[in-house]
Order: structure tokens, then sequence, then C-alpha cells
């Protein structure tokens, strides 16, 4: 854990994010199979963080089972093989990491035009339209309804010029909030 340099200070002494190795340094002692892990990279810096998830993905491939509780959902999205999401004391998902992604249905597309536009396009398949600036909209669409190529195809039948194309996949954080607004 990168504590040997600390091995005669007092734990009250350490920074935050020592204090944090050091417990994860405590929880693991023992060799236990399981590691519960409580929001452990709350208030640690980029760098502690990286090494920190670097660890507990050496300890899980050696077969330790990591439960992790995290508001961090980008790190759960990469970290977990499975996920649970509790809302209110309530268990409202427990999925494979996967699967559980592949709930959301909204897909975003970003459209740059080559020059500037007035009135965005519009079609029936798309469920929201926000410019980003004067030649860029992001247009939202429901993947189970259409797909990116029908969204373009209507973009470009309402006579604008396309110069560049982006997505944007769902994620965790799509899926939480779809989860937790209708329960």
């Amino acid at each position: 854990m990168h504590l040997t340099d600390k091995a005669d200070a007092y734990a009250r002494t350490l920074s935050g994010g020592m204090k944090r190795r050091l417990l994860v340094a405590k929880a693991m002692v023992h060799s236990p199979p399981i590691l519960v892990l409580d929001e452990p990279t709350a208030g640690v810096d980029v760098e502690l963080r990286r090494q920190l998830w670097a660890y507990v993905r050496e300890l899980n491939a050696a077969g330790v089972t990591v439960v992790l509780t995290t508001h961090y959902l980008e790190e759960a999205e990469e970290l977990c093989n499975r996920i649970a999401i509790i809302h209110h004391g309530r268990l409202v998902a427990n999925e494979p990491t996967r699967e559980l992604i592949a709930r959301a249905q909204e897909k975003s597309v970003l459209v740059t035009f080559d020059q500037d536009v007035d009135q965005p396009p519009h079609a029936p398949c798309f469920e929201k339209i926000q410019r980003l600036d004067e030649r860029t909209i992001e247009i939202t669409y429901r993947k189970d309804r259409v797909n990116a190529g029908e969204v373009l195809a209507a973009v470009q039948r309402d006579g604008h010029a396309i110069v560049d194309v982006r997505t944007r996949e769902p994620d965790l954080e799509d899926v939480f909030l779809s989860l937790v607004s209708t329960k």
C-alpha cells in the first residue's frame, strides 16, 4: 500500500489519502476471502485512486471477492462485474454490469454542421434536441425505436450538411437515473 516510509508515523498524523491506504491495509492484514470497501476513494487524489484500484484489481484476480459501495458510478462501471443499486433502502437492480447498462435505451449523437444552424432539424424519432453551439447539436433518441443511421438521415432530409458526428453511449449513470427517477 506504499506506506513503508510511514511505518513510524502515528495514524492521526497521516494525510487523508494515507489514512485510506492504512484502512485498506488493516482490512487486508489477515488475507480475508471477502473485502468490503465503503467509499474507499472519497476525498483521495487521482494518483492514490489509481494505485488503490490497481491493488484491488490484483486482489480480485487472486480470488478475493470485493464488495464496493460507492457514489462514483464511473468507478463502479469500470471495476465491478455485478452491480446492485439500492434506492431509499430498496434494491432496484442487481445484475451483471453489462446487462444493467444494456437496459439504457437513450443514446445521443452529436452532429456538427458546415455552417451555423438557426433552426435545428426536427423529426419524430428525436427524443430531445439540444444546441451545444452555433454549429453543433446533440440529438437524443431511443435505440430500441430507431438507429443512428435513421437519425442522421432525418437530419440530412432537413437539408443540413453534416461535417462531423460523435455518439455518446449510455452509461451506468443513465441507468441509475432512469431507475431511481421512476421508483
